[in-house]
């Protein structure tokens, strides 16, 4: 009875995003009846649909569905921490990989004289978001006794350092292109094009293959580190496994989207209350409902202030603010029951 609660949630899931990607496709600065919608759908040949197909298929489907994988592969990223720091409060954003992989990128925007591709921009976020990684690993392997614990403390004072190089090497950048790295910066889908797509479904699908595969190793950690041990787990190695993992996935999605806030943190503590940790269908529902909540910012921040457009980071760091202050609460309040 309870899997198949389980399995109609995620049907649930399945549908709100055909009819998220639907509202996504008509909403914006040109909106769009269901007849111009459906036309340029399904007769996008038709002149009768030109402007409208030329709007859903060139601007708005690839924003959709790269706001979709977005959302997705952000949530799968803080599940996958949370999971292997056993920190509820564990999120790429709070862990710093967010800040170096926007510094990487912003570094070699200020550094290059011509056009990058998106695969040295991807290159260079991993790099950046594996630099914070290496440094977290090595401030907390000297705090044996209590290393999962100081990840995040030790993660949260790395994302201010590098948020601050990111602002120096913004002082020093050419004025005319400040302005566009700092909107990127602040989370955007407005770049998003059909040649974007390929590398972050690339990730997401390989994260998501690689967490089914080793669910049971990563059920295994939320019990200890000493439980999973006597299970024949090598726990240092599979966590460096799945936090490399989370760095590339986070890199790319950075490199592409910029700095989007929480969606790690929020979404997975939100499909909790209806799917418990540690099965296949957690995970396939954190994917679902993470692309199907950054549609819906996506969505916002169009519509939110007229003739211009939010930047997606805005939107999350808004919500994710509220939400980590109320999860802060409730956990105080379990510690002293």
């Amino acid at each position: 009875m309870v899997k198949s609660r389980h399995w109609w949630i995620m049907l649930a899931l399945i549908g709100a995003i055909a009819v998220s990607i639907l509202a996504s496709l008509s909403l914006g600065a040109a909106s769009l009846s269901s007849s111009q919608l459906f036309g340029a759908l399904l007769n996008s040949q038709d002149p009768e649909y030109g402007f409208a197909s030329q709007i859903v298929w060139q601007l708005r489907m690839p924003r959709t569905l790269l706001a979709l994988l977005a959302g997705g592969g952000l949530a799968l990223t803080g599940l996958l921490l949370q999971t292997v720091t056993r920190n509820p409060l564990a999120d790429p954003y709070l862990f710093g990989i967010s800040s170096g992989a926007s510094f990487g990128v912003v570094l070699l925007l200020a550094l290059s004289t011509g056009v990058v591709s998106n695969t040295s921009m991807s290159a260079a976020a991993f790099s950046g978001s594996m630099l914070v990684m290496v440094l977290l690993l090595v401030i907390t392997q000297r705090v044996r006794q209590q290393q999962v614990e100081s990840m995040l403390l030790a993660g949260v004072a790395l994302s201010f350092l590098f948020s601050a190089l990111t602002s120096l090497l913004l002082y020093w950048t050419d004025p005319q292109a400040v302005s566009a790295i700092l909107f990127w910066m602040m989370g955007s889908f407005t770049r998003a094009g059909w040649q974007d797509l390929g590398l972050p479904a690339l990730m997401l699908l390989t994260s998501m293959g690689l967490m089914l595969l080793y669910r049971r190793q990563l059920t295994a950690l939320l019990l200890g580190d000493e439980s999973a041990a006597t299970l024949g787990i090598n726990v240092r190695r599979f966590r460096l496994i799945m936090l490399i993992l989370s760095s590339m996935l986070t890199g790319v999605l950075v490199s592409l989207c910029g700095g989007i806030g929480f969606v790690g943190l929020m979404v997975p503590h939100i499909v909790r209350f209806f799917v418990p940790p540690g099965s296949h269908l957690s995970l396939l529902s954190t994917a679902l409902f993470g692309g199907l909540f950054m549609l819906w910012v996506d969505i916002l921040a169009r519509l939110a202030l007229p003739n211009q457009e939010l930047p997606v980071g805005i939107v999350t760091a808004a919500l994710g603010s509220v939400f980590f202050l109320c999860l802060l609460h409730l956990k105080k309040r379990q510690e002293g029951i």
